[in-house]
């Protein structure tokens, strides 16, 4: 699934800009708070990757794995037998078509992962579907109403350049649910509004979740004196201890 970042705009700060505060829609402890880590893959055992394109959907049943697991069980069953979920053995889509009745199903059994793939499904007029937006939207919405911090984060891009009440909104229940690219677009939001503090704390928090674009915020910080050597080694120690399929 594609991911969707907005560049800082350092640019438009100025030394006479005056710092306007980010709307704050929740709680500073709640919304500074590091988030739960994800939960293990169901074939290894090892936490999931947070960031979404190292994570494989399976259509069938709604089983999620990192993408290693997925690979080497489709590699070890090349050779053997026509690909089958590792779960419950049904066989892989041969159209589109079916790929989207296996969504639709598993959409009518309130899979909230389900509904973003067809939603995007819907947005990008992809497998054989005519793009409706609006079908799109109500996905998304249902998908983060079950609880995916990952359809917070595309409503927060959806709504941008509409509503950006709605877009921080969604974006911070994002965030606090553990979605690091919600959480990093947070930063950006604050740093372009000369909030360095916040921005800094909102990019430490991604970049001990495998935020790559954080990282690299984080150190540029450190660098500039924004922040800290304690925060700036405990922040570069958790990133370094995440699992390696995190890069």
């Amino acid at each position: 699934m594609t991911i969707v970042t907005r560049s800082a705009s350092r640019s438009l700060l100025l030394p006479s800009t005056a710092p306007e505060r980010v709307a704050e829609l929740f709680d500073e402890e709640k919304l500074f708070k590091q988030p739960p880590p994800n939960e293990d893959c169901p074939i290894c055992y090892v936490r999931l990757p947070s960031k979404g394109n190292q994570c494989s959907y399976m259509s069938c049943c709604g089983k999620i794995t990192c993408t290693a697991c997925y690979c080497a069980h489709e590699l070890a069953a090349a050779d053997t037998e026509t690909f089958k979920c590792a779960f419950c053995r049904t066989e892989a889509p041969t159209s589109d078509e079916e790929q989207i009745e296996r969504l639709k199903k598993r959409v009518e059994a309130d899979d909230a992962e389900a509904m973003i793939h067809l939603g995007k499904c819907y947005q990008l007029g992809k497998n054989g579907l005519r793009q409706d937006n609006a079908k799109a939207l109500e996905l998304y919405h249902k998908s983060a109403k079950l609880g995916s911090p990952f359809a917070q984060y595309i409503l927060s891009v959806c709504y941008q350049e509409k509503d950006t009440r709605k877009a921080t909104y969604h974006g911070q229940l994002g965030a606090m649910a553990g979605n690091i690219h919600a959480r990093y677009n947070l930063g950006l939001d604050e740093y372009n509004a000369g909030n360095m503090d916040r921005a800094y704390k909102h990019w430490m928090i991604s970049t001990n979740d495998g935020c790559d674009l954080s990282m690299k915020e984080v150190q540029e910080g450190y660098k500039s004196g924004f922040v800290a050597q304690d925060d700036y080694a405990k922040t570069m120690c958790g990133y370094a201890n995440l699992p390696r399929r995190f890069f």
